[in-house]
């Protein structure tokens, strides 16, 4: 039965990280959707989240700005419009350290944190979960535990590290090019690259060691701790492309079949906007004379390459993005939040190329090269650029255009190592998202 979230009628949608139906939670929403009678239903992914409860909140808090909006009697809505809600459910974690965050005006949540303290050893195993990831996983934390000042350490450290990741299945040819990063790295690169990544520690849950960060080789294992963070992105972010390509995506063309004038919006955030990207790779196409049924899609801060819709990168025109074409099955417009203060795209994403080593001669092109679409929108796709303004603020959205909104005004709260990167629930989203799914008009 569909509950309620937020004033909205609410399903959860569960997937395993195959993208396969968790529960019967998914074929409930099937049967229920048509006699629904919805004129339009917003589906939002999470991203990085230990926690269902955790992320329920975020849904609440999200989708309870939308309400507020949407009651507002000076708000001018479409007529006739009946409003659901259905949040995406998958298994990710939050690394430890990344604690949530909560904006000043406790508007915004974070939904990548736990109640409970996390450490490397109970959070990794949920990533790496075969018997020989989990042995490794075992003796990569002990050695950071130990944090040895023979230099052979750090250089085991490494392969120990390629040893987990390697051969862990990607959806994207982008994903193969970050996992080599790792498992091709000289001697040298990688005593570099573990330099880069060094930050003074925030938390203990590396469960100390001998040596301090003032020291060299305590700045180096606190790299290699990052290097650790940095290959678990990338599990997770290839995780979620899975789920949508396998799972999300052959779910809209279902809910097309049962309710076929019934609007889809996606939104997603982190690696939630890369789960709804790529469901798109994974939706049917529409019967013969009908139109897509996504009719938006709303990236809030996304973990993944910018150059994703690109039909040609900029610094090699004869490859493309991997969602290349795909903005076409939207039948709307496209549109992404970025932000300077969110340090999870702008640094902690873009250290993929620091650990490839191939554009150490140009550290800001190298940045470029890498940042994810939450650092400046979508690139090389013909994108226009706005502030996110304030409610009741207008927009030029149009189908098939990409709108990279400027939340550096807005999206601003956070602490290291993430930053701004959860604070997503304000108002000027919520309307920028109602405008764009035509729920709400300006007059």
């Amino acid at each position: 039965m569909a509950g309620t979230l937020a004033g909205f009628p609410f399903w959860v949608l569960r997937f395993d990280e195959n993208g396969n139906p968790q529960d019967n939670g998914v074929a409930t929403f099937l049967q229920e959707i048509p006699s629904a009678r919805l004129t339009d239903l917003l589906i939002f992914s999470h991203g990085w989240n230990n926690d269902e409860a955790t992320a329920m909140d975020l849904y609440n808090r999200f989708f309870g700005e939308m309400q507020k909006l949407v009651d507002d009697p000076i708000v001018l809505k479409r007529p006739n419009t009946l409003i659901g809600v259905a949040g995406v459910i998958w298994p990710s974690i939050l690394f430890p350290g990344d604690s949530p965050t909560f904006s000043s005006s406790g508007g915004a949540a974070s939904f990548t944190g736990s109640a409970q303290p996390t450490t490397l050893e109970s959070e990794l195993p949920k990533v790496f979960n075969s018997p020989a990831q989990q042995q490794l996983v075992h003796e990569l934390v002990g050695m950071l535990q130990e944090q040895s000042s023979d230099q052979d350490q750090l250089l085991a450290f490494r392969d120990k590290l390629a040893a987990l990741i390697k051969g862990k299945d990607t959806s994207s040819s982008q994903d193969d090019l970050e996992f080599q990063a790792i498992t091709t790295t000289t001697d040298v690169d990688w005593m570099r690259i573990l330099d880069a990544l060094s930050t003074p520690p925030t938390d203990d849950t590396s469960g100390g060691g001998a040596a301090d960060f003032g020291s060299s080789i305590g700045r180096l294992w606190s790299g290699a701790k990052n290097a650790v963070r940095v290959a678990t992105y990338w599990t997770m972010k290839s995780r979620a492309g899975t789920v949508g390509k396998n799972g999300l995506g052959p779910l809209i063309g279902e809910i097309q079949a049962a309710a076929p004038d019934l609007n889809v919006h996606l939104l997603g955030h982190s690696f939630g906007a890369r789960l709804v990207s790529y469901s798109l790779a994974g939706l049917p196409d529409p019967p013969a004379g009908a139109q897509s049924p996504v009719k938006s899609l709303f990236l809030l801060q996304g973990a993944f390459s910018h150059f994703a819709f690109a039909d040609a990168l900029p610094f090699d025109t004869s490859r493309r993005g991997d969602l290349a074409g795909m903005a076409a099955r939207v039948d709307g417009p496209l549109l992404t939040t970025h932000s300077l203060k969110d340090m999870a795209v702008g640094t902690s994403y873009p250290l993929a190329s620091v650990l490839s080593g191939q554009d150490a001669s140009d550290a800001t092109d190298s940045m470029y090269r890498w940042e994810g679409m939450g650092h400046d929108g979508a690139q090389a796709v013909n994108a226009v650029g706005a502030p996110l303004g304030d409610v009741r603020s207008t927009y030029d959205f149009a189908t098939g255009k990409w709108f990279n909104l400027d939340g550096n005004q807005v999206i601003v709260n956070g602490g290291p190592p993430s930053g701004a990167h959860s604070d997503i629930v304000h108002p000027e989203i919520a309307w920028a998202a109602l405008l764009a799914e035509k729920i709400t008009v300006v007059s």
